[in-house]
């Protein structure tokens, strides 16, 4: 059988590197469209493989999405401004970025014939519970109070629209991500605490009681290898949170986890009042609708953080490369 092609826009970065290994362990060819904004070393050890392909481009070039979807049966949708302050810092770009070139890449996906796209979108969209003990599913409000989750609500929106459409589209709301990549992060919640906690570091931790969902970054990109693999009619058309009901965590409740691994772990809360984001997520339709589970947990991802800087292995993590801001 002809192996079936899949482009990752993005697929230099954090979740992107992860999930390009997965679809060529998975069988698939695979194509990595990347500005390489954070530099390429992340797909190094995959660039000699029989079937990878990487193409420099900027989803903003309309000539650049023709170039990267020729020959591609699948789209995996992952590049973009992530972050809250990242958007907040870059607003133009993360508009253009974002919005514009990603309702420009879904056009050109239509002229292409693309079978399937799949959306990375975020749990961000919720913003803050309405009922603090109810948690948030696929039918909650979307609340988004900052310029990242107003373009990915923006997006997720005009998906939703196209309904004559002949690609089969699916949004995946991502819960807040951890773990060890390739392209290395360490301005995300638990690697950064872990990060700090192991170098010895006081940590002063603001809204210590408010909550977030978890997942690592293997999950989170099998799951959009899932759902390529998933009958098309099941998921067409749909939402999914990505993550387990069970890994929603306050900070407090990550200190800890963190203390297990750093007993002498130095933190002090500080309140900050109201956060407007704040969000317990429910993700069962994920796991009911196409078998999507979990193989690692926030436990997991403190313990393995821990000992990638205790090993030595990264030495100068405190660096630009380690961030995207």
């Amino acid at each position: 059988m002809q192996k079936e092609k899949v482009l990752v826009t993005g697929g230099a970065g954090y979740i992107g590197s992860v999930l390009t290994r997965i679809l060529l362990n998975e069988g698939f060819k695979v194509r990595v469209i990347d500005n390489l904004m954070f530099g390429g070393e992340a797909l190094i050890d995959v660039w000699t493989h029989p079937d990878f392909e990487f193409f420099k481009g900027d989803l903003r070039h309309t000539q650049d999405i023709k170039e990267a979807l020729k020959g591609i049966d699948h789209v995996c949708h992952l590049a973009a401004i992530v972050g809250e302050p990242p958007c907040k810092k870059y607003p133009q770009e993360t508009q253009e970025i974002n919005w514009l070139a990603s309702v420009k890449l879904y056009e050109q996906c239509e002229e292409a014939h693309i079978k399937r796209f799949v959306f990375a979108s975020t749990c961000s969209n919720y913003g803050k519970m309405p009922d603090p003990d109810l948690y948030l599913d696929e039918t909650s409000p979307l609340n988004p109070i900052s310029l990242y989750a107003e373009t990915k609500v923006n997006f997720e929106s005009y998906l939703l629209s196209q309904q004559n459409s002949s690609v089969y589209k699916t949004i995946l709301r991502f819960s807040t991500v951890y773990g060890i990549s390739p392209r290395m992060r360490f301005d995300l919640t638990v690697n950064e605490f872990t990060r700090d906690a192991t170098l010895g570091k006081e940590l002063l931790i603001y809204g210590e009681n408010f909550w977030r969902p978890y997942c690592h970054v293997y999950d989170l990109a099998n799951a959009m290898n899932l759902t390529l693999k998933t009958d098309a009619k099941l998921v067409a058309n749909e939402c999914f949170n990505v993550g387990n009901t069970d890994q929603n965590y306050t900070k407090k409740m990550l200190m800890d986890e963190i203390q297990k691994w750093v007993p002498n772990l130095q933190v002090t809360y500080k309140s900050m009042g109201e956060d407007p984001r704040d969000y317990c997520v429910n993700s069962d339709k994920i796991r009911d609708k196409i078998g999507f589970t979990i193989t690692r947990t926030v436990p997991m991802g403190v313990k393995e953080v821990n000992y990638l800087i205790k090993s030595g292995i990264l030495t100068d993590t405190y660096t630009a490369r380690y961030r995207n801001i």
